[in-house]
């Protein structure tokens, strides 16, 4: 069986949302919040993160697609996704 790999979602600390892809989401979570993670998290205002989606994939293709859908929304699309997903944040 192949290891899944995740499209995730994450929460600033300045309530802006970053989206990416890993096959390991904790250890993606605490290299974000090591400040070693990509440019976009790396300041300190948007810090804490908070992991706020988490989908599971059996494809990194899948999971990158995925991932590429969710950049291409908007913001009022995402926060919808993210409700249609049960994410407390953006529930009305």
């Amino acid at each position: 069986m192949s290891k899944p790999y995740y499209m995730y979602v994450l929460l600033t600390a300045d309530n802006m949302l970053y989206c990416g892809f890993t096959d390991d989401v904790g250890r993606r979570l605490a290299t974000h919040e090591a400040g070693k993670g990509a440019k976009f998290t790396r300041p300190a205002k948007r810090h804490p993160l908070q992991l706020v989606y988490a989908e599971a994939f059996t494809t990194k293709h899948d999971a990158l697609h995925a991932e590429a859908m969710f950049k291409q929304l908007t913001r009022p699309q995402k926060e919808k996704f993210l409700r249609e997903h049960q994410v407390a944040e953006f529930m009305d």
